[in-house]
Parts: structure tokens; C-alpha cells; sequence
């Protein structure tokens, strides 16, 4: 028989917390910017045609959770993701949502057809 523990309210917290973070489709839309490599502030501000506080605020956020990093070079920074699992992940809610959808559209087609019997 397996039991389950009870998991400490700070540790399901700091896992909210995690979450929320990458909640933000801002934030989704950095980091699959940064899969493809460093890059600074500014190639940021050009590739999501926002404004650099945003990604600034952003990258800020990222940064103070581990999510990514950064290496000075001169007068720029340029961003990193530090955790590669943020990758996989990602890979494992997409799959599922694709999952979903394909169910989705297998019921609207046998809808039709129904329809049409």
C-alpha cells in the first residue's frame, strides 16, 4: 500500500511560486527566445515588439528565481536559461495540450458525422 506524505506547506508554496512565474505569457514567450540561445536586452525588446522595462521586469523576475542568468559583456547583458528542465517541462504541458486538442477535434468530427446520418 502507498501512502502519501504530507508535504510541507512552504515546499507546496515555493512550487506555486514556480509556477506562477511561468504562468506569465510573457515570460513563456522570453524563454523560447533564449531555447536558441543568449541574448541581451535589446534582441529581446526586438523579437517580442515590447518595451524594455517589460522585459526588463521580466528578465528581473526569471533571474531572481534561478530561472535564468546572465553575463555581462561590456555594456550589455546577455541572458541564458539556467535551468534546462524549464524546457522540458514545457515540452510535457504542450504534448498534453496537443493531446487534448486532438481528442477535441476527434468529437467534432464524429459530430459531423453523426449529423449527417
Amino acid at each position: 500500500m502507498v501512502t502519501s506524505q504530507q508535504v510541507p506547506s512552504e515546499i507546496l508554496e515555493q512550487v506555486a511560486e514556480y509556477f506562477n512565474i511561468l504562468s506569465n505569457p510573457m515570460r513563456l514567450q522570453i524563454l523560447n527566445l533564449l531555447g536558441d540561445g543568449e541574448k541581451c536586452v535589446q534582441e529581446l525588446v526586438d523579437l517580442t515588439k515590447t518595451s524594455q522595462a517589460n522585459v526588463s521586469k521580466h528578465l528581473k523576475i526569471m533571474l531572481q528565481a534561478g530561472i535564468i542568468n546572465r553575463r555581462p559583456e561590456g555594456t550589455s547583458a546577455y541572458y541564458y536559461v539556467e535551468d534546462s528542465l524549464i524546457f522540458e517541462l514545457s515540452h510535457l504541458v504542450c504534448n498534453r495540450l496537443a493531446e487534448k486538442i486532438e481528442q477535441q477535434a476527434l468529437q467534432f468530427r464524429n459530430l459531423t458525422l453523426a449529423n449527417k446520418l
